[in-house]
């Protein structure tokens, strides 16, 4: 039988926040989104207090601050150093893993035995190395694996460890019973409506339903979760990432923009992030699209919202030479007067570097400084994110997101390291 593992991280933000300050343990605390706007992870004491996934901040503030709820920023560079920390935690248990989310990864566990101590093992060895709470699902396909961690994190019996492989048919049955459908990995809020009208309102109504039947209504996904749900694997381990389509990279600005100097700085910046994850996955761009707009909520007469498309005149991964066009673009879609929420490039028409076309007189290794690129990555990689960066992403930024309760860097800027008194 296949043994495959699902790790989840509890409460991620929350919990990376709660490493660095033990103070926090007990209370009630949430992490916001971008620019403070929205609740994007929540501890066990708020969700208690009624605060929703999503629910924006100015709803649930007298609330907060009845019930003493702590409010971070998202400190997305510390989410992500802690992120990569649990994977190389991880990758000593399996040499199959993917990593399906910043705080979900896939194991393979099959030719293993006594699985469900090996989960115990794992999630003790990731609150011992970093002080992060897992918990643990097991089961012989990856829709099993999810819906154990499910299990797990549901009931504190388990205590944070499900394996399903272990489990009689008859149990099974019983807590599938129990497990409304929405919960179920791939159906979500949109499709459990449509399912429960159906009469499947239970994981175990779903299980026992005709895959071929769900196929014709649904879809080819609906049939594959139904078979895996029985125990036939449909969906394989990803364990090497394969490389995105599209790159977008955009942000909500702090306060609304006017200036063009301004939204020059921002499309540079998410231009140079974009650049980076292009060259991370070896490769080349043909196409630049630039987009900006004001706030949906403003006046028909203050509202304006354009995107321009710029074809490459041959397919690049240079920061300078990407900035370009998208500058280029922007200059061409603005219009004074407006006040701008939101700006976004994103990259496209990728080919690797095998099957990139060269221009007519084979200048491009030229103009594209491939080796500078590659020396500013590694040192960016090594010294830290913009510290080297181009001048037209300015300095001050005063148009960045609002960030106002977000706590230090504390792994990964030597200037903010944790301070023991």
């Amino acid at each position: 039988m296949r043994k495959i593992a699902l790790v989840d991280v509890n409460n991620f933000y929350v919990s990376c926040e709660r490493i660095f300050n033990p103070k926090l343990e007990g209370k009630p605390v949430i992490v916001l989104s971008n620019n403070d706007g929205c609740a994007v992870a929540r501890s066990n004491e708020a969700k208690a207090l009624g605060i929703k996934m999503g629910q924006p901040w100015f709803q649930f503030k007298d609330l907060a601050k009845k019930h003493g709820v702590i409010a971070y920023s998202s400190n997305y560079t510390l989410y992500d150093d802690m992120s990569k920390r649990v994977v190389s935690v991880l990758s000593d248990f399996s040499p199959n893993l993917e990593v399906y989310s910043i705080d979900e990864s896939f194991l393979d566990l099959t030719g293993f035995s006594n699985t469900f101590a090996y989960g115990e093992n794992i999630r003790q060895t990731i609150k011992k190395f970093l002080g992060l709470p897992v918990c643990v699902g097991i089961g012989s396909t990856k829709t099993l694996s999810k819906l154990a961690n499910h299990i797990a994190k549901k009931s504190t019996k388990l205590e944070g460890v499900c394996d399903l492989n272990s489990l009689t048919l008859l149990h099974q049955e019983k807590l599938f019973k129990r497990i409304e459908v929405g919960e179920l990995w791939g159906v979500g809020r949109k499709l459990a409506p449509k399912l429960n009208y159906l009469g499947i309102k239970t994981v175990y109504d779903l299980k026992n339903a005709s895959p071929v039947d769900m196929r014709q209504r649904f879809s080819v996904v609906m049939e594959k979760m139904i078979r895996e749900l029985n125990g036939t694997s449909c969906i394989e381990l990803e364990e090497i990432t394969p490389p995105k389509k599209e790159i977008v990279c955009s942000r909500s600005f702090g306060f609304k923009v006017t200036a063009l100097s301004d939204l020059e700085e921002a499309v540079s910046l998410y231009m140079s992030r974009a650049a980076e994850k292009l060259r991370k996955q070896h490769s080349y761009a043909g196409t630049v699209c630039i987009f900006i707009n004001t706030s949906r909520f403003a006046e028909p007469k203050d509202n304006y919202f354009n995107i321009m498309r710029i074809p490459l005149p041959t397919q690049t991964a240079s920061t300078i030479l990407l900035t370009k066009a998208a500058i280029w673009g922007l200059r061409k879609i603005y219009k004074p007067g407006y006040k701008y929420q939101k700006a976004g490039v994103m990259l496209s028409d990728f080919v690797d570097v095998q099957n990139r076309q060269m221009d007519m007189f084979g200048l491009s290794h030229i103009t594209d400084k491939a080796n500078l690129m590659e020396i500013i990555d590694q040192i960016n990689d090594r010294m830290g994110k913009n510290t080297i960066r181009l001048a037209s992403q300015g300095i001050k930024q005063s148009w960045t997101m609002r960030r106002e309760n977000m706590s230090q860097n504390y792994t990964t800027d030597w200037d903010e390291l944790l301070s023991v008194l």
